[in-house]
């Protein structure tokens, strides 16, 4: 079984960071959807964002 997110199952078409087209090296799952973004790097940057947005938000719940 391959679960490695699929550009045809993004939510979006463009990077939410640049605005240019998502590719297809540059998907993460995030609560469920598939995010695009135009390259790696803006993925990251994604990824590392929302991680430090959800700890805050659970240590609040907590």
């Amino acid at each position: 079984m391959n679960d490695r997110p699929r550009i045809e199952d993004a939510v979006n078409e463009l990077c939410p960071w640049s605005g240019k087209p998502i590719a297809a090296d540059s998907l993460t799952r995030y609560r469920g959807a598939v995010v695009g973004f135009c390259n790696p790097g803006c993925r990251d940057k994604f990824e590392k964002a929302t991680t430090a947005f959800d700890l805050v938000l659970q240590a609040r719940q907590d």
